[in-house]
């Protein structure tokens, strides 16, 4: 098992955001600058829970959204506004891949995401194995 907080503020801007330009008529995919950043501040902070030997198996993740508490909410109260939480863990999961959490995010069988509004923002983040 393995389980940390990295204390952030999560990044809004999600994988569902490429863009495409044509180039000698054939179709480019890219990333906008702002999904360029939100993934080098996913990879620096998740960097620093790497881990010497990544998942072979099955694992379940969970993982807790915190976002800043505006001041409309209660500390723990859950966010029902964007980002979604699917296309918040599809960038999460390639960052946790190329930081070497596990051999392939397919090895992902169970997922538990979750987002809220807090008072201390960040990521929480726990994988189990199977």
């Amino acid at each position: 098992m393995t389980e940390f907080f990295m204390a952030m503020i999560p990044p809004t801007a999600t994988a569902q955001e490429h863009k495409v330009a044509m180039r000698n008529g054939k179709p480019i995919f890219y990333d906008p600058p702002e999904v360029k950043a939100a993934k080098e501040k996913l990879i620096a902070n998740l960097s620093k829970y790497s881990l010497n030997t990544p998942y072979r198996e099955g694992v379940r993740l969970i993982t807790k959204w915190l976002f800043p508490n505006d001041g409309k909410h209660k500390d723990g109260e859950y966010k029902i506004s964007k980002p979604d939480t699917d296309n918040l863990q599809k960038m999460f999961k390639d960052c946790m891949t190329l930081c070497g959490f596990w051999i392939d995010d397919q090895l992902v069988a169970s997922e538990i995401c979750e987002k809220f509004w807090a008072d201390i923002p960040g990521i929480y983040v726990r994988i189990e194995e199977l």
